[in-house]
C-alpha cells in the first residue's frame, strides 16, 4: 500500500485505499472477537457438561463432538488477527540480530516466512474447501441419531474462512516485507 496522499495520486484513491484497509482491519477483527465468543460458548458448554455428570452421572449429547469442532473454529476465527499482529510462534532472535546489522536483509527473510505462511494456510483453505463440499454433499452430522444432532458444515465453512483471511493477511504482510527489503516506506498496522 502505500504510505503518503501524495505519492497515491489523487487523494480519492488515497481515502478509498484507507477505507478498503479499515474494512479488512475490522473484519479481521471481527472474526477474532467471533472466536473469543466461541470461546465463552464452549466453556458454557463444558461447565453445563460437568455439572451434568455431577447430578445425573451422564454426558450431554453432543457435548464432546461440538467441543471438538468448536476448538478448532476458535483457532481459525483468530489466526488472522494473531498473524496481523505477529502473535505466531517463531524465533525472532535471529531476526532482531539481523534487523540490527540489515533492516532489508531481515525484512526480506521476513517475507520468506510469510510466503510460507502463505502456502500452509492456501493448502489448509484448500483442503478444507473439499471437506465443506464433502460434508454438504453427504449432509454430514455430528451427535446421536435421535436424540440430538447438528449438521458439520457451518463450522467447516467457518474454518475455511478463518483459513483464507490467514492467508490473504500473509499475502498483505508479505507484499510489505518485501516492498521494505526493496527500500520502500511502507505504512505499518
Amino acid at each position: 500500500m502505500v504510505s503518503d496522499p501524495d505519492k497515491a495520486g489523487a487523494s480519492g484513491e488515497w481515502r478509498r485505499l484507507s477505507t478498503l484497509h479499515l474494512i479488512w482491519l475490522r473484519a479481521v477483527d471481527g472474526l477474532a472477537a467471533m472466536g473469543t465468543i466461541m470461546i465463552v460458548l464452549l466453556m458454557g458448554m463444558i461447565c453445563a457438561d460437568v455439572f451434568a455428570r455431577n447430578i445425573t452421572g451422564g454426558s450431554l449429547p453432543l457435548v464432546s463432538e461440538l467441543g471438538a469442532l468448536t476448538l478448532v473454529m476458535i483457532v481459525y476465527l483468530q489466526l488472522g488477527t494473531t498473524i496481523r499482529n505477529n502473535r505466531l510462534a517463531r524465533t525472532d532472535f535471529f531476526l532482531a540480530v539481523l534487523e540490527e546489522r540489515s533492516p532489508r536483509a531481515a525484512a526480506f527473510v521476513s517475507g520468506i516466512w510469510e510466503l510460507f505462511g502463505i502456502a500452509v494456510c492456501a493448502g489448509i483453505a484448500w483442503s478444507t474447501w473439499g471437506i465443506l463440499l464433502k460434508d454438504i454433499e453427504h449432509r454430514e452430522f455430528i451427535g446421536v441419531t435421535a436424540i440430538v444432532t447438528m449438521q458439520t458444515w457451518p463450522f467447516r465453512a467457518l474454518i475455511l474462512v478463518g483459513a483464507a483471511v490467514a492467508a490473504i493477511q500473509f499475502i498483505i504482510l508479505a507484499i510489505r516485507s518485501f516492498m521494505k527489503a526493496a527500500g520502500a516506506e511502507v505504512r505499518s498496522s
